[in-house]
C-alpha cells in the first residue's frame, strides 16, 4: 500500500462474534495500524444493508428537492436545545466561514417527557420529520441503529488492537452521544451565498471532528479529501463502503498515539449526499486517556492541528466540549437555546 493510500479495512470478523483466534486480533491490529497513520480508513464488510443506503439517499434527495418553504416547517430553530431539523444553505460554518451545503441534523430518538428532553439538556429530544418523503423517519432511525454498530465494533477492535479488553469502549458509550447529518452539496456553479454573493469555495472548509469515529456514507459524486503528511489525498467512493475517520476525543485519550486527521469537502460538479453519523462518548462521560496512552507522542499537537488547538488540555465531561465545539458552528442557535439551559443548571445547583 503506498503511503498517501486510505486503508480498506474488512471488519466482518468483529461483527460476526468470532473469537480473537478467527480474525478479530488481525483486524483489530489493522485498525490501530490505520488509526496511528493516516487516521482515516474505509470499512466494507460492515454488514449494513445497500437497499437501506440506496432508499435513504434516494429519499433525502427527494426532501431536498423541496421548495425552500416546505423544507423550512422542520428548520432547526423548531427543535430548539434538541438541535435537530434542516438549516438551508450557508447555514452552518466550519472555521468562521458558510458552509456550501444544506442538511438536516438527526439524533437518538428520545420522547417528550424523557427526563433529559424536561431538563432543557442540549441535543436531547426528538427528531424532526417532514412530511414528505413520509418514510424518511423509519430509514433514518433504522440506518442510525445499523450504523452505531459498526461503530461499536469498530471500537471493539481498536481495544482488542491495544492489547484491551474487547468491551473497554463500552463504559464510554453505553449511552452514547449519537448525531447522524445528511448533507447536500448543491453542483458548483448553482449556488451563491445570498443574490449578489461570491460563489464558496469549500463545500466543507479543513476541520476535525469532535468525538470517537465518524462513519460517513458518501455517493459516488466524490470531494471529501484528507490531510495525510502535509498533502490533500482524495478519499475515492468505494461501493457500499463506509468511511471512518477519528474525532478529536480519539485522538486525546489516546495521548497523541492515534490521528484526528483534518478533512474537507470540495465544491462538487454534481449534487452530492453524504451522511455522516458520529459516535461519541456519553454526554457525562469524563474524558482521560485509554491505559499505556497517557500523553506522550500528542506533545506539539496544537501547533500542528488546523485550528491551532491542543485536545490534549481536554477535561471533565464531554458534554462540556461539544457544545463549545458546537457553539461555533451554530452561533446564533447557541445564543438562543445554551442560556436557557444554563439558567437551569444554576438553579439545579
Amino acid at each position: 500500500m503506498g503511503p498517501d493510500v486510505v486503508p480498506v479495512i474488512d471488519v466482518a470478523p468483529l461483527l460476526a462474534g468470532q473469537d480473537a483466534a478467527d480474525g478479530r486480533r488481525d483486524v483489530g491490529e489493522a485498525i490501530v495500524a490505520a488509526c496511528t497513520d493516516p487516521g482515516v480508513f474505509q470499512l466494507v464488510g460492515h454488514g449494513v444493508d445497500p437497499t437501506l443506503r440506496a432508499a435513504l439517499v434516494q429519499r433525502a434527495r427527494g426532501f431536498f428537492a423541496l421548495d425552500p418553504e416546505e423544507k423550512a416547517r422542520i428548520a432547526m430553530h423548531h427543535a430548539g436545545a434538541a438541535w435537530r431539523g434542516w438549516f438551508p444553505l450557508g447555514g452552518e460554518l466550519t472555521s468562521g466561514v458558510p458552509d456550501a451545503k444544506e442538511g438536516i441534523y438527526f439524533g437518538t430518538e428520545l420522547p417528550d417527557d424523557d427526563p433529559r428532553v424536561l431538563a432543557g439538556v442540549p441535543l436531547h429530544g426528538p427528531n424532526l420529520f417532514p412530511e414528505r418523503p413520509a418514510d424518511l423517519r423509519p430509514l433514518v432511525l433504522t440506518w442510525m441503529a445499523s450504523v452505531v454498530e459498526v461503530g461499536r465494533a469498530v471500537l471493539r477492535g481498536i481495544a482488542i488492537g491495544l492489547g484491551l479488553d474487547a468491551d473497554h469502549f463500552d463504559a464510554w458509550c453505553s449511552d452514547p452521544t449519537v448525531l447522524f447529518r445528511i448533507f447536500h452539496y448543491p453542483a458548483v456553479g448553482s449556488q451563491r451565498f445570498g443574490p449578489d454573493g461570491p460563489p464558496p469555495r469549500w463545500g466543507v472548509a479543513e476541520h476535525t471532528d469532535y468525538g470517537l469515529l465518524t462513519l460517513l456514507a458518501q455517493d459516488t459524486t466524490g470531494g471529501l479529501e484528507v490531510a495525510i503528511r502535509g498533502r490533500w489525498i482524495e478519499v475515492p467512493p468505494i461501493d457500499d463502503a463506509l468511511v471512518c475517520n477519528l474525532g478529536d476525543m480519539l485522538e486525546r485519550l489516546s495521548g497523541g498515539r492515534f490521528v484526528a486527521t483534518a478533512h474537507r469537502v470540495t465544491v462538487p460538479r454534481a449534487d452530492r449526499i453524504s451522511m455522516p453519523l458520529f459516535l461519541d462518548p456519553g454526554w457525562d462521560v469524563v474524558v482521560e486517556s485509554l491505559p499505556g496512552c497517557d500523553r506522550g507522542s500528542g506533545d506539539g499537537a496544537a501547533e500542528q492541528r488546523w485550528d491551532g488547538e491542543d485536545v490534549h488540555d481536554v477535561t471533565g465531561p464531554y458534554s462540556e466540549y461539544l457544545l463549545r465545539r458546537v457553539a461555533r458552528v451554530f452561533p446564533d442557535l447557541y445564543g438562543r437555546v445554551a442560556p436557557d439551559h444554563l439558567r437551569r443548571s444554576e438553579l439545579d445547583g
